[in-house]
């Protein structure tokens, strides 16, 4: 822990005055009377730095001195914590923060990019310089999981760690659901409300919210940070007809992440999954995270909130600030970054129970033949329904026990290559929270 002048201001600098930034400026300016009650000394804002001096943020900035270069902020003798909120992995939050380190600053950052491809060097850059690097707003925005991960689970050996990290694919599976309407038009919708960008990608191909799981697989595990050991797949290609599937059987499909050590090495991945209906990850809707840890101690802990926007990644920010403002420093993935270790990916993963959906046409034998390939590949059936239907393509769906990925893929295969075969099988992994 490192010592902090007692009833001196803690001068913060932000880098990036988008919504986040102009949020935090808010906080400050409104809760300075809190802020320095809880925190033991005053909390102000010294310099900030944007793209545009011009531009209008809705908050009053003219007290502030003004750097048109983050380096040049993250340089100023007159602060003490650098906040960087402008994103990118690279460029100039990665010099920014970078440079605010090696000058004995501390750094807050909503950056899960950054994190996820630079997050080991940066861990080893602030333990180095006896500074932090805090970063609770980067992942599942107004949760406090990095604390719980880090402080108040501290004790437990985590087994699990899993949640539905991206709200604009949340809300896009949840209106599905409730309206009937494709994924098209419910995405569509998503960007007329500001829930999903232009350029939706990021969001619905799963890669943001695995950026945020590297980083929490990392603080669970005591292992360095391993993006692209992330298994990766959005719900661009789940079909209204698989939700209500779903839903009829008793789950509902969430883009779930989850991290746990197996035997053979570390399992990430981000994918749809079918969970539990009545389940907490089952239950939730719209636009909010939910994040759920296993220990060997505590159970199972379920923590929930907004995972974005101004309000929710600023509280996020001032948690960590106020944290910096008691004198608390502290190894960025829970323990030193020299005792980080690189684990080995998990290459068969963990078994699971899968959802599987057939088009097949509609002819005597034809149930046989797709229960006896998955048979002679040791996979049983826990549950088999079809469903009335039109012309001779035969909807066909099961639930399978516990199975291997790679076993169910080959005997997938198999069965695509029967000429009763109509469309590519659908796989979704169920996982039981």
């Amino acid at each position: 822990m490192r010592a902090e002048k007692e009833n001196s201001p803690l001068r913060l600098a932000i880098a990036g005055l988008g919504t986040v930034g102009a949020g935090v400026v808010k906080m400050v300016q409104k809760h300075a009377d809190v802020l320095a009650a809880r925190a033991g000394r005053p909390i102000v804002i010294t310099a900030i730095s944007a793209r545009s001096r011009s531009k209008n943020r809705g908050v009053d900035l003219s007290g502030y001195a003004w750097e048109d270069d983050p380096v040049a902020l993250a340089r100023r003798p007159d602060v003490d914590v650098v906040i960087e909120v402008m994103g990118g992995e690279d460029g100039p939050a990665k010099a920014c923060v970078e440079t605010a380190l090696k000058f004995g600053k501390h750094v807050v950052t909503a950056n899960k990019a950054l994190l996820a491809k630079h997050g080991n060097a940066l861990a080893a850059l602030a333990e180095d310089c006896e500074v932090a690097l805090r970063y609770e707003a980067a992942i599942a925005g107004g949760i406090p999981i990095i604390k719980a991960l880090g402080e108040g689970l501290a004790g437990n050996e985590i087994t699990r760690v899993m949640g539905v990290m991206n709200g604009t694919c949340n809300y896009i599976l949840t209106v599905m659901e409730a309206t009937g309407d494709d994924y098209a038009d419910v995405l569509a919708a998503a960007q007329a409300k500001g829930y999903a960008e232009a350029d939706p990608v990021t969001d619905v191909g799963g890669f943001d919210a695995a950026h945020k799981l590297a980083s929490l697989a990392a603080l669970a595990f005591g292992t360095k940070v391993d993006y692209d050991g992330v298994l990766i797949e959005g719900i661009e290609r789940i079909s209204l007809a698989d939700i209500i599937n779903a839903r009829d059987m008793g789950y509902r499909i969430k883009l779930l992440g989850v991290a746990r050590m197996n035997e053979d090495g570390l399992e990430q991945r981000m994918q749809p999954c079918l969970v539990p209906a009545a389940s907490p990850l089952g239950q939730l809707e719209g636009v909010t995270n939910m994040v759920v840890a296993e220990g060997d101690f505590i159970g199972q802990i379920v923590a929930s909130g907004p995972g974005a926007g101004e309000g929710p990644t600023a509280s996020a920010i001032m948690g960590d600030v106020m944290d910096v403002a008691r004198g608390l420093v502290m190894p960025v993935f829970g323990i030193p970054a020299a005792s980080l270790r690189a684990a080995p990916r998990s290459a068969a993963g963990s078994d699971a129970e899968y959802y599987l959906r057939f088009t097949l046409l509609d002819a005597p034998m034809v149930l046989s033949k797709v229960t006896g390939i998955l048979g002679k590949h040791g996979i049983s059936i826990d549950r088999c329904r079809q469903y009335d239907h039109d012309g001779d393509a035969a909807p066909l769906l099961i639930v399978t026990h516990n199975t291997g990925r790679a076993v169910l893929d080959t005997a997938l295969a198999e069965i695509s290559a029967l000429d009763v075969s109509l469309a590519q099988p659908v796989a979704i992994r169920i996982e039981n929270v």
